[in-house]
């Protein structure tokens, strides 16, 4: 109801001398109404099945968490120390779930579900403005079949909102071009731009940047907008961060001030230019996460031809060149970028789903004929996610038969993990090929008919791999080592991560803000002091197996157990 009363004040302006934009607006409202309605029921559901996932799940939530702890509501902390990788917009969003919800993993994940059903709406409404309704309805429904922006909605990692904010901000850029409010549309863009960069940083700011470096050099120039508008949107974009940033050096002092801004930064430019342990990757990484993860979206990208000029409708043309120069610089970026993690590309499932939505509706509305190269990619990475699923539980039934061929102690440990599967379940794979075959064979036919019958069989087994597979693929990764620290949920004690990074045991012991000043060293935690100095409360370890023999050798602790690739211990 918030949004559509936005959407309204937002739109009205452009209707202020039409008598019946209220008329227009209500006749609409009943759209609007089964989008949200369709949203919720796609993506509320089933938050809670699995734990958060180490990292940035457990790692934004827990920030929230200790907030809420600390009734420190200004800056973010991790383990109640101060954290300056991430600014606070999307913790205070999982604050607001946790007040409403309880601390738990359906809250952290329940922003990005709003998030999702906004996302919807704000599609429908993008493309009805600019091509028709049925475009809308086609993006919108492309966005929410497509595997892995479907799959983010139902995470409590930052990018989903991101991504949002981002869109609005190019969205009212393209709006300045082709609208008589141009003002208005550039304050708007700077907006969202800020409340992006206060979401996750100043990546943003860079793929704006440099997606109107290639716009402008695309039009052979500034068209359709002015520099008084580039530096509107400049001036409103440094709004929000620089009204928090102020505030927190009205509370903490101009020394925190400048220690934010130094270590931000400094983690952005590492994050850009290293590789983190565990996060590299070929060039090509994200070309293939897009290909196969955006599945259907992106075998359309396919559709296009060279003489494609988008459309005989300016606005829709400029906004086509728009969602392709985003797309290019995103995907190039991130490419580029040292460190690979499948989200870091997630900003291009807005325009590969908008110029795979614009195929689809052509396919459908103007009568155009599928290509067979998009007929065949269509159906070879259907064949890969249903290799996948009918692999699932084959692999877990024959995992005796697999392990001797792993060289890997923890993963032959993570696969000890006693996890139920059954063949039966195998089938999910085999009817998600045939439903993609049988969508495939009615196209020729009917594509209406055939591509809404894909859509309608990527709902259900995007559904069905949340509630049923994911749960299970966790209780593999990290389900003992959860539990372990559940374990301790409420207790006084010192419960740590050995040799690997983890979030878990902050978030899942509850851990209390009662330390000893020697439990931290320069900022972090002082492993030494926990395992042979003198503490001042019980402390308990976690390792992976692969260490064993090292964690054995330290004679101050004493094993209590291990399960599934992690070691226990404590402390005699």
């Amino acid at each position: 109801m918030l949004f559509l009363l936005l959407l309204f004040l937002i739109n009205i302006g452009e209707h202020t001398k039409d008598q019946n934009a209220l008329k227009f607006f209500l006749l609409n409202y009943i759209k609007y109404f089964l989008i949200a309605i369709a949203g919720c029921i796609l993506f509320l559901p089933f938050l809670g099945q699995a734990h958060l996932f180490d990292w940035d799940e457990i790692n934004f939530a827990e920030c929230a968490r200790e907030m809420i702890v600390t009734k420190d509501y200004v800056r973010a902390q991790i383990d109640f120390m101060p954290f300056w990788e991430k600014p606070p917009v999307f913790i205070w969003m999982q604050v607001v779930a946790m007040k409403m919800f309880g601390i738990g993993d359906y809250a952290a994940r329940f922003p990005n579900a709003v998030m999702g059903i906004a996302t919807l709406l704000t599609l429908f409404y993008c493309g009805k403005k600019i091509i028709n309704e049925k475009m809308g309805l086609w993006w919108a429904g492309l966005y929410a079949a497509t595997w892995l922006p479907h799959f983010y909605f139902k995470s409590g990692i930052i990018d989903p909102t991101f991504n949002f904010f981002i869109f609005l901000s190019f969205f009212q850029f393209h709006l300045i071009v082709f609208t008589g409010n141009k003002l208005r549309h550039a304050i708007l863009s700077g907006l969202f731009l800020g409340i992006a960069v206060l979401t996750k940083g100043p990546v943003a700011v860079l793929v704006a940047g440099l997606s109107l470096i290639v716009y402008m050099l695309a039009n052979r120039g500034i068209k359709g907008f002015t520099v008084k508008h580039l530096l509107t949107v400049s001036l409103f974009a440094l709004v929000p961060f620089f009204m928090w940033i102020g505030f927190a050096v009205a509370v903490y002092g101009l020394h925190y001030g400048q220690w934010f801004l130094t270590e931000f930064l400094t983690y952005q430019v590492r994050l850009f230019t290293t590789e983190d342990a565990d996060h590299g990757g070929p060039f090509i990484y994200h070309f293939i996460v897009l290909l196969i993860g955006c599945f259907p979206a992106s075998a359309f990208l396919f559709q296009f031809g060279r003489k494609d000029a988008g459309s005989s409708n300016a606005p829709a043309r400029d906004f086509t060149k728009l969602m392709w120069i985003m797309f290019w610089v995103v995907l190039i970026l991130f490419s580029i970028v040292k460190t690979k993690i499948v989200h870091y590309s997630s900003l291009c499932y807005f325009p590969l789903t908008f110029l795979g939505a614009l195929q689809v509706y052509r396919l459908s509305e103007e009568g155009l004929i599928i290509k067979k190269l998009v007929k065949g990619v269509l159906l070879f990475i259907a064949a890969l996610w249903a290799i996948i699923l009918i692999a699932l539980p084959l692999v877990g039934l024959n995992k005796e038969k697999i392990i001797p061929y792993i060289d890997d102690k923890f993963a032959v440990g993570n696969l000890e993990a006693d996890v139920p599967w059954h063949y039966a379940e195998s089938l999910w794979g085999v009817l998600y090929i045939t439903g993609i075959v049988a969508g495939i064979i009615l196209i020729k036919k009917n594509f209406r008919q055939g591509i809404l019958l894909m859509f309608a069989v990527q709902l259900v087994i995007i559904q069905v791999t949340i509630y049923h597979f994911t749960p299970k693929i966790e209780a593999y990764s990290q389900r003992a080592a959860i539990e372990y620290y559940e374990s301790f949920n409420g207790q006084d004690v010192y419960v740590t991560p050995l040799g690997y990074k983890s979030y878990a045991n902050l978030f899942y012991t509850k851990k209390r803000n009662f330390a000893a000043p020697k439990y931290y060293l320069n900022g972090k935690v002082n492993e030494q002091w926990l395992l042979t100095g003198a503490t001042d409360k019980p402390a308990f370890f976690i390792g992976k197996i692969q260490n064993e023999a090292d964690y054995d050798a330290i004679p101050q602790l004493e094993k209590t157990g291990k399960k599934n690739g992690f070691v226990f211990y404590r402390r005699k």
